[in-house]
């Protein structure tokens, strides 16, 4: 069952984020002015802010999962390097004596 889980991607590229960022910002202001144009015209708030509130359910919607549009760009990586023959990989201790400050 926990194989299931960890096959499915979690990860978006950096113009994949931007892409996200920018469907976000375009359907929250869409439906801001919707809203506050239907709720001007019948005088009522309540639906102003119904109706931002589905703008903002649908932009999470098609934002917040990793869709694979937003995975079309992997950033590459470069390959590991290989470890130095039996040398610790640590730096090297600084053994001078501070000053301190007045």
């Amino acid at each position: 069952m926990l194989s299931v889980f960890k096959s499915i991607p979690t990860h978006m590229d950096y113009k994949g984020q931007k892409l996200a960022e920018q469907i976000f910002q375009g359907i929250i202001l869409i439906s801001a002015v919707i809203g506050f144009v239907y709720g001007l015209i019948i005088q009522q708030f309540g639906w102003t802010v119904y109706i931002v509130l589905a703008g903002f359910a649908v932009s999470c919607l098609l934002t917040l999962p990793p869709w694979p549009m937003y995975r079309q760009n992997p950033l590459p990586w470069q390959p590991v390097a290989p470890e130095a023959s039996g040398e610790p990989n640590q730096k090297p201790q600084d053994n001078t004596k501070r000053k301190k400050h007045k």
